[in-house]
């Protein structure tokens, strides 16, 4: 595994020893900026695992959403010695940091003199000048300043949009939730990056609509291109925060006083929800439906006949599941042929189209989503199918026969968690992997994918049908008390019949509208001696005619 592009001192470089633990303890764990996504406490290296990473990672914009305390601020100031003890030469720049108050200042400035000392960098001792502010208020504000031989400057400023005005250099906001002006200030460090310069958010969070959040939410949904690390309380002491306290105290770690430190850390709040806040990342009045019955209510259309959308719902009984296969592949050859296709050849070939598949064999409700791309890349569904106590054989029949027929078709993402795996795992040997996505549904996935669907909402970018049960689904999703937009585990709907099955299919149809495996071009319907071998070869030519419509 390679080390971090960025040149970075043999201080916080993981040594090979700990690369071959991390490597051997977890290699079924993904990368990210060139470190594992989880490395094991080391009491001999300077910084944990997700500081490495946050310092690893170069991107011009990032932003940690963090637990309190968890050292990120104090990574930074090493990340800052680093570019501004460089020369000119070798992408040297001055360093900004831009904190909610004066203390703040002072304690970014003293880890930054820490680091230089232990990077043996050469710089001036910590000293306090005068900026004059060429505002309104026309004063003098004192800054704190570490000057380096390189020429360049690490320099802690107050919060203040327009003493950023005229700089060039990285800006650090930290605490960017409890800035008062964090647009303003935000705005004033961005004009920085033209030039090349970078720019660092680091906060708790301070509320769900706080605009902190709304960026985190924005990157996630694709809109905005920040970088962010999420970094709770769990993910800091996995990686050795507790440890690290420990050895600092000089006092023995055991995974029972690691409990009980963060058990106390969490009972000292004022309620549940500070907890969650400060230390699971999780923002304050975050409940309730995650998408706006308004936007919902603004992307539906009625079904018609002229190209609106349509929910065609099949169900069948269990006498029916008991018959022969070749009956009940014949039975749906048939409602296919007279249900489906009908409008299926209403899709245009000038779009091209993907689907989005919730699974479920009985209980819940399989969900089929077509999706169609215009133009100006927003979705219009034009068909929603939904399943009810259908075999998995037959499940296939239709899914093929739904994927064979869509215009220009350039991929499906199909949910593989549990039995859904087989139907998964078909169509994948079918239509091969860059065209069809088996996903495991997790936390994860929950995390990454529901706010990119959201995003199709709040922009307008997404025609559904206008139906009351697809409603039910989509206002069902709540965010959790991990902070995380998903689905309950009980029953979404008064009839104990749904499980929020339209909302998972339409998150899946929004990312296989993001899949770049290529199209299908339009495939014409079949002659007579192709029907006639395609009908031997299923053993369904027995003219059973279709029944089950719900």
């Amino acid at each position: 595994m390679k080390l971090p592009p960025k040149t970075t001192p043999k201080e916080i470089q993981p040594s090979p020893s700990q690369y071959q633990k991390a490597i051997e303890q977890c290699d079924w764990l993904e990368t990210r900026f060139g470190l594992p996504t989880f490395i094991p406490f080391d009491e001999n290296e300077l910084l944990l695992g997700y500081q490495k990473r946050w310092i690893a990672d170069d991107s011009p914009l990032k932003i940690a959403e963090k637990s309190r305390r968890t050292g990120i601020t104090w990574a930074e100031a090493a990340d800052a010695v680093l570019t501004a003890s460089k020369s000119k030469a070798a992408l040297g720049t001055n360093h900004f940091y831009v904190g909610s108050n004066k203390e703040m200042a002072r304690e970014f400035i003293d880890a930054a003199a820490m680091w230089a000392k232990a990077f043996n960098k050469a710089a001036g001792d910590i000293e306090e000048e005068m900026f004059f502010d060429d505002g309104q208020d026309g004063k003098e504000i004192l800054t704190f300043v570490i000057h380096f031989a390189s020429g360049f400057k690490i320099q802690a400023l107050s919060s203040k949009p327009s003493n950023l005005r005229g700089m060039q250099g990285n800006v650090t906001i930290d605490e960017a939730a409890f800035h008062l002006l964090l647009a303003e200030v935000l705005k004033a460090a961005l004009a920085l990056t033209m030039w090349g310069a970078k720019v660092r958010l680091i906060s708790t969070h301070n509320g769900s609509e706080n605009q902190f959040n709304q960026l985190i939410e924005d990157s996630r949904a694709g809109r905005k291109r920040y970088s962010v690390h999420r970094i709770t309380l769990d993910d800091a002491c996995a990686e050795g925060l507790y440890q690290r306290i420990c050895q600092r105290l000089g006092t023995p770690w055991s995974q029972e006083a690691e409990e009980q430190w963060k058990n106390d850390l969490l009972s000292d709040t004022a309620s549940q929800e500070d907890a969650l806040e400060e230390y699971f990342c999780v923002p304050k009045h975050g409940g309730g439906a995650y998408i706006s019955r308004a936007l919902i209510d603004k992307a539906m259309q009625k079904p018609g006949d002229n190209g609106q959308p349509i929910v065609i719902r099949y169900k069948q009984t269990p006498e029916w599941n008991a018959m022969r296969p070749d009956l009940r592949a014949a039975d749906i050859k048939d409602w296919c042929n007279e249900v489906l296709l009908p409008e299926l050849m209403k899709l245009s070939p000038d779009h091209r189209h993907c689907l989005g598949e919730d699974f479920a064999r009985k209980g819940d409700l399989t969900c089929l989503w077509i999706g169609a791309i215009q133009q100006d890349l927003s979705l219009h569904v034009p068909l929603v199918v939904e399943l009810r106590n259908i075999p998995y054989k037959q499940q296939e029949q239709i899914l093929f026969f739904l994927i064979d027929r869509s215009p220009r078709f350039i991929g499906a993402q199909l949910d593989a968690t549990g039995n859904g795996e087989y139907l998964a795992e078909q169509a994948v040997d079918k239509y091969g992997s860059s065209l069809v996505e088996s996903v495991k549904i997790s936390e994860t996935w929950y995390r990454e994918s529901m706010p990119v669907m959201k995003s199709y909402y709040e922009d307008f970018d997404i025609v559904i049908p206008k139906d009351a049960d697809i409603l039910d689904d989509l206002r069902s999703i709540q965010i959790n008390n991990r902070g995380v937009p998903r689905i309950p585990d009980a029953k979404t709907d008064d009839k104990k019949e749904r499980h929020g099955d339209s909302a998972i299919a339409c998150c899946m149809l929004v990312m296989a509208s993001k899949m770049e495996g290529g199209e299908i071009d339009y495939i014409a319907l079949p002659g007579k001696s192709d029907r006639a071998h395609s009908s031997m070869r299923n053993a369904a030519d027995y003219g059973v005619k279709p029944q089950g419509c719900f």
